[in-house]
């Protein structure tokens, strides 16, 4: 069905809730903003902090860079520890690559930070490719990032390819680089949001995903 397999990361492989509005708390506050509910702050997880703290906060180009750099003061000490590899997913991927699949990651946090998670859960091992963005933002969308791993991976025929994600961002992502996205609800989108980006196929769980991208 599909060769290349590309995973996003936060929602998808891993739970960052606390790292991530932990640290998006402490970007807030530097910006002298107080925001004690860090519930509040779970839509940061996903989209690209520079774009959120615009759409939210009404910050222009050079606040929101500021924000984000004192996101990752916190992230890049406490923060991308903050974090629980959801259950299954070392399986799962094993299982994919005894398939003969062809795994990469495609993420809109960082590469440094990503490659660091992979390593605290000893799974780099598994992935052919890790795409994230860049520390300049040069790279920092769904988009870019995916349009970075299928150049890294040379996919030639966009149709054997297929991201998997969380939320509508990663919908709207692979769509625009011309591949389907299969959307799960254990993240944090929600099956709502994910059938009204229009995401090819949605699973429930790693048992429905390998059924669906193991044949």
């Amino acid at each position: 069905m599909y060769q290349y397999i590309l995973f996003d990361l936060d929602g998808t492989l891993t739970d960052p809730r606390e790292g991530i509005t932990k640290s998006v708390q402490y970007a807030l506050a530097k910006m002298g903003i107080e925001e004690p509910d860090l519930s509040a702050l779970e839509h940061f997880i996903g989209p690209p902090l520079y774009d959120e703290f615009r759409r939210c906060y009404d910050f222009d180009d050079v606040q929101a860079k500021q924000a984000v750099a004192a996101y990752r003061e916190r992230f890049s000490v406490h923060g991308w520890k903050e974090n629980i590899l959801f259950d299954g997913v070392p399986a799962m991927l094993k299982t994919l690559r005894a398939a003969g699949k062809t795994l990469a990651i495609a993420s809109s946090k960082p590469t440094l930070f990503v490659e660091k998670i992979l390593e605290l859960f000893e799974i780099a091992s598994y992935f052919d490719v890790v795409s994230g963005a860049t520390l300049d933002g040069s790279i920092s969308t769904k988009a870019q990032v995916v349009e970075q791993a299928l150049t890294l991976l040379s996919v030639k025929d966009r149709k054997s390819a297929v991201l998997v994600g969380d939320r509508m961002h990663d919908v709207e992502g692979a769509r625009s680089c011309g591949i389907d996205c299969v959307g799960v609800t254990f993240g944090f989108g929600g099956l709502q949001e994910l059938q009204q980006a229009g995401a090819k196929y949605i699973v429930q769980d790693f048992a429905e995903l390998i059924q669906l991208l193991a044949g």
